[in-house]
């Protein structure tokens, strides 16, 4: 297995190095022959370029690209994807609400499985956690339940950042949404293509606010509401 951690990134010059410096000591388990991390500079307005730039000089499995403009964490996703070289494909936020400690039990699942799919859960049992904001938590539980009742498929967190998906799979999804919205999207289209090919695993959490950095605004909430329906409801391509 060769892993590919693709790290959408925009304005967390002060959380960046922390998750880079996490990855690196990160005991991946023996199976794993290789992997890579691709960093996805969304044209960040702090100094999370530079910071990267100066640190991953000495690291040559860590690569940085740069958007010229911003165009959302989805489309930083597809960029690093363009760029990355393994068989399987991890999203690694950049905000240290979700830590690369859980890599391993990601990539166990997946492995031990045989599936294409894995996603991290912030609410399944096993694992003690910082309490969160209870409307996010509301909000997420609405859009999980309506993507569950629409795949046919029952999951318990659509929204978090962790997902691991397998090349082979990741090729037959079309991915168009840009922003917050594709996370929804790559579950959905993932389950048309074979329903019993995702696991869930307990995942940490450390949640933040917007006046911690937090990006995530009521409107991407309602943006994500019309991914699921367009998706799931209208089975839009």
């Amino acid at each position: 297995m060769f892993l590919s951690i693709i790290v959408p990134l925009y304005n967390e010059g002060s959380n960046i190095l922390p998750v880079l410096r996490s990855i690196s000591q990160v005991r991946f388990p023996a199976y794993l022959e290789k992997y890579e991390v691709i960093v996805v500079d969304d044209k960040s307005t702090d100094e999370s370029f530079e910071r990267v730039s100066e640190f991953i000089k000495d690291k040559p499995f860590i690569r940085l690209v740069c958007h010229e403009q911003n165009m959302g964490k989805g489309m930083a996703v597809h960029t690093g994807i363009s760029h990355a070289l393994g068989d399987v494909f991890l999203i690694q936020d950049a905000d240290l609400e979700l830590i690369p400690n859980d890599i391993p039990r990601l990539l166990d699942a997946m492995h031990s499985l045989n599936i294409g799919f894995v996603n991290g859960s912030r609410y399944l049992p096993g694992v003690v956690r910082p309490l969160s904001s209870f409307k996010r938590y509301l909000a997420n539980r609405l859009f999980t339940f309506l993507t569950s009742v629409l795949i046919n498929v029952k999951i318990t967190d659509m929204a978090c950042g962790y997902k691991l998906v397998q090349r082979d799979l990741y090729q037959h999804i079309n991915l168009k949404e840009k922003r917050f919205g594709f996370e929804a999207e790559l579950i959905i289209k993932a389950m048309r293509i074979k329903k019993n090919n995702i696991a869930e695993v307990p995942v940490q959490y450390f949640p933040r606010n917007q006046g911690e950095g937090k990006k995530f605004k009521n409107i991407d909430g309602l943006k994500i509401l019309w991914t699921i329906f367009k998706y799931g409801f209208l089975r839009l391509n």
